[in-house]
C-alpha cells in the first residue's frame, strides 16, 4: 500500500512521534493506522527502557481541587528543568493530577496500572511511556496524594511555577472567600517554612525522646561543667524552640510577625464568625530526597571523543 504524506501527518498527530518514525511504522504495518500506532508504542517502550537509568530529579508539582472538598497533589519528574517548562510536559502533569483527583488507588503501582481517563484503551503507565518517547527524557510519576474534606474545605498553593506544592485541609462550618483566602495564606506558610506537623499533638513520643537525646548531647558538649539538672532545664527551652519551628500552629505567621499561625487562624475565625481549625497538610517539593547525578561536562566530552 502506498504511504501518503497525509497518512504520516495523521499518525504523527495521534502519537506525537517523529515524521521518519511514523513513515517507518506505516511501511512496516502496510498502512494500517491502528497497527502503526501499536508499532510506535512498542518502539516508544524500548526508548523508555533505554532512558529509565537516567535520574529524573527535576519536574513539577501540581495540585487540583474539586468543589473545595476533594484535592489531589502529584509530583511528576523529568531529567531537566528545560523539559519541566515544556508545554506538553505541563499539560501531561495537569492530566496526571486530574487522574489522581478521580482515582481510588492509594499506591503508585496501582495508579500506573489504571485506565487513562482521557483514553481508557491505555493505562497510565502506557501514556507515560509514550510521553517519554515523544519528549525524549526519562519521566517518572513519583507520587500522589488525595484528600477529601468531610467537615470543611481544602485550599492549595503552588510556589515557583511548580517547584513546591501544598494542599491544606481545615474543619470549618463556613466556606467563603475569606476562609479560602486564609487557608491559602497558611498553605503559603507551609511552602515557605516546611513544618513537619500541624500541632504538638501530632508529635510522637519517639520524636521527642530522640530530639531530647540530641539536645542533651549538644548542651553537655557546650557546657561540660554544668550539672544534669541544669542541663535538663536548658533542654526544655531548646526543645520548645524546636517545636515552634516544626509545628505549623506554633510557627510565627510570615505575613504578621506579631502572630503565630494559631493566633492568625483564631483571628480569622473571630472575624468571620466561623468555627475554623487546621486538620492536615501535604507538602511536596520537586526532587526532594532524590540523589541527583553530578555531571562533569568536560569528562563527558572527553569520553565521547575517546580520550
Amino acid at each position: 500500500m502506498a504511504i501518503t504524506a497525509a497518512m504520516v501527518k495523521e499518525l504523527r498527530e495521534i502519537t506525537g512521534a517523529g515524521m521518519m518514525d511514523c513513515k517507518k511504522a506505516l511501511n512496516e504495518t502496510n498502512g494500517d493506522m491502528e497497527a502503526a500506532v501499536e508499532f510506535l508504542r512498542k518502539n516508544g517502550q524500548a526508548k523508555a527502557e533505554k532512558k529509565a537509568g537516567r535520574v529524573a530529579a527535576e519536574g513539577l508539582v501540581k495540585a487540583v481541587i474539586k468543589d473545595d472538598k476533594i484535592a489531589a497533589i502529584v509530583e511528576v519528574n523529568s531529567e531537566t528543568d528545560f523539559v519541566a517548562k515544556n508545554e506538553e510536559f505541563q499539560t501531561f502533569v495537569a492530566d496526571v493530577a486530574n487522574q489522581a483527583l478521580n482515582t481510588s488507588s492509594t499506591d503508585t503501582d496501582t495508579f500506573l496500572g489504571e485506565a487513562w481517563l482521557a483514553d481508557t484503551t491505555k493505562t497510565v503507565k502506557e501514556v507515560l511511556t509514550e510521553k517519554i518517547a515523544v519528549i525524549g527524557e526519562n519521566l517518572n510519576i513519583r507520587r500522589f496524594d488525595k484528600i477529601e474534606a468531610k467537615n470543611g474545605c481544602i485550599a492549595s498553593y503552588i510556589h515557583g511555577g511548580g517547584r513546591i506544592g501544598v494542599i491544606i485541609e481545615a474543619d470549618t462550618d463556613m466556606i467563603n472567600d475569606d476562609i479560602k483566602a486564609a487557608l491559602t495564606n497558611v498553605a503559603m506558610q507551609v511552602a515557605a517554612l516546611s513544618p513537619k506537623y500541624v500541632s504538638r499533638d501530632e508529635v510522637s513520643a519517639e520524636y521527642m525522646e530522640h530530639e531530647k537525646e540530641i539536645l542533651k548531647a549538644q548542651a553537655k558538649n557546650e557546657n561540660p561543667d554544668k550539672k544534669d539538672d541544669i542541663i535538663d532545664k536548658m533542654i526544655v527551652g531548646r526543645l520548645n524552640k524546636e517545636l515552634k519551628e516544626v509545628c505549623l500552629l506554633d510557627q510565627v505567621y510570615v505575613k504578621d510577625g506579631d502572630l503565630t499561625v494559631a493566633k492568625y487562624i483564631a483571628q480569622v475565625a473571630k472575624e468571620t464568625g466561623a468555627k475554623l481549625s487546621l486538620k492536615r497538610f501535604i507538602r511536596y517539593e520537586t526532587g526532594e530526597g532524590i540523589a541527583k547525578k553530578e555531571e562533569n561536562f568536560a569528562e563527558e566530552v572527553a569520553k565521547q571523543m575517546g580520550h
